[in-house]
């Protein structure tokens, strides 16, 4: 336990992380207020405990876990029951072609099929392939096993796949099943 921490400890460790943060909690709630308010009180929780916090280790990692609390907090506290359902999270027996994406898709294109695929998943691939955080990481930022990480992960990019490949169409770019099926 650290019991000389100063504000430029705290500063220096945990204030590079604050556009990441913010970034993050206005793509899980979609409303800046909201978004912002999580984020200052990620941070209120984070200085109160950093004195548990050992220097050196990864503080982007320790917020975005007290980050994640914070809003299922607020969420259980305004809607007073899960917002998650637990989803049969059974891996896939049979691997299924997935079409590719094309190169061409405009940032907004991407990011507004990203807000369609439900929250949990988007959670994980957020987290994943955006702040490339390791599956553990993710475990324990969001407080749940690994296995059902790799599944939200892999069910995630599955639907954001889909919801791209919808897009790709209006570029007339389509899923050629027949073609594939020669190459298989």
């Amino acid at each position: 336990m650290n019991t000389s921490i100063t504000v430029e400890d705290f500063e220096s460790a945990a204030m590079p992380h604050l556009n990441d943060l913010y970034r993050t909690a206005l793509r899980i709630i979609r409303n800046q207020t909201e978004a912002e308010d999580a984020v200052q009180e990620t941070y209120y929780q984070a200085w109160k405990s950093f004195h548990r916090f050992e220097i050196g280790t990864n503080c982007r990692a320790w917020l975005f876990k007290i980050l994640f609390h914070v809003i299922n907090h607020q969420r259980r506290k305004i809607w007073r029951w899960s917002l998650f359902a637990d989803i049969e999270e059974a891996p896939c027996e049979t691997p299924t072609y997935e079409s590719p994406v094309p190169q061409n898709l405009t940032d907004e294109e991407v990011l507004q099929a990203f807000e369609k695929i439900p929250q949990h998943y988007r959670e994980v691939v957020l987290l994943a392939d955006v702040e490339e955080f390791s599956y553990k990481e993710i475990s324990s930022a969001l407080d749940i096993p690994i296995g059902t990480v790799m599944s939200r992960l892999n069910r995630g990019r599955k639907l954001l796949r889909e919801e791209l490949a919808g897009i790709a169409e209006g570029y007339g770019i389509r899923n050629n099943e027949e073609a594939v099926a020669a190459f298989v």
